[in-house]
């Protein structure tokens, strides 16, 4: 089982490079997360933008601009479709958002004619942490896709939850199906619908373990759970979390990331034909380069 991010970059180094195609890649931190992904050994990559912005942020950052392909394109929605088309045609492996916002990117994605959503996908945002304060990685989504996932994609995204933490070594995944408790209370629909992923759970109707509704101290820790005298082979050893919502997802992504010393993180959007890394223009090279790892972990 991969523990931590330097562990996949090993894993990656001994398989089949991909190819990274980054959408309006004209920024510093995506070029410099793209430049350390090629140094690292594990892809080689294709800038889609204007060649004059790249040439200058390589210049800044002393970066060789022959370690990458550059498709000189001089305005963003053209270099997002061109970049989405070389990944539906299969000239690359992996989708990658720049500088571009984030509602252009998706509708890339989304274009019916050259995009990368199969017929009924659910897409998904996924992400990985790993916490100075946690023994393994945690998987969990959403928080930043869907906004208030029903039954039908609560399921999707436990099935992607449970990819992921197969493509880092976890054998059996466990996933948490977080709530505000862990008792029953028909009056809230998070509790209701994480019984009933449990309940399919226990009945094979899904690849992984889901136990819920779970808060998540006793998702997390195991004295919590002891203490609360919640027996459950999920409690205390999530491997995954599986939010209700798009804000206790976000938060509990950006309260780490910005309040704990020392955590990294990955995300990808799942669901398309190809992984597509969806980072916001603020995070640091280091999710960067993370969500690129992540993304070629899980090509096909």
């Amino acid at each position: 089982m991969l523990k931590n991010f330097d562990e996949v970059y090993q894993l990656l180094k001994s398989a089949q490079k991909r190819r990274l195609a980054v959408a309006w890649g004209v920024d510093d931190h995506s070029v410099c997360a793209a430049s350390m992904a090629v140094d690292a050994g594990f892809c080689e990559a294709t800038l889609y933008g204007d060649r004059k912005m790249i040439e200058e942020v390589c210049i800044r950052e002393n970066i060789d601009i022959k370690k990458f392909e550059i498709e000189d394109v001089s305005m963003e929605q053209n270099a997002i479709r061109e970049a989405v088309t070389a990944v539906h045609e299969k000239r690359a492996d992996v989708l990658m958002k720049g500088l571009c916002s984030t509602d252009k990117y998706m509708r890339g994605i989304l274009n019916k004619e050259w995009g990368l959503l199969p017929p009924k996908a659910v897409l998904s945002h996924i992400s990985v942490l790993q916490h100075p304060n946690y023994p393994k990685f945690l998987v969990f989504g959403d928080m930043a896709v869907i906004p208030l996932p029903d039954f039908k994609q609560k399921v999707a995204i436990a099935k992607y939850i449970h990819g992921v933490c197969k493509s880092l070594g976890v054998e059996h995944p466990k996933i948490a199906a977080i709530a505000a408790t862990e008792q029953m209370l028909e009056g809230m629909p998070a509790c209701v619908e994480a019984a009933m992923l449990a309940k399919m759970s226990d009945r094979n109707m899904l690849p992984c373990m889901v136990d819920g509704p779970l808060a998540l101290d006793v998702a997390l820790s195991k004295e919590a759970a002891t203490i609360k005298k919640l027996k459950s082979e999920v409690a205390g050893d999530a491997d995954g979390l599986l939010f209700p919502n798009i804000e206790s997802g976000n938060v509990f992504y950006k309260s780490n990331t910005q309040l704990v010393p020392g955590v990294r993180t990955a995300a990808f959007v799942a669901g398309a034909t190809a992984p597509c890394v969806l980072s916001s223009r603020a995070d640091s090279i280091d999710t960067k380069l993370n969500s690129i790892a992540l993304a070629c972990l899980q090509v096909k």
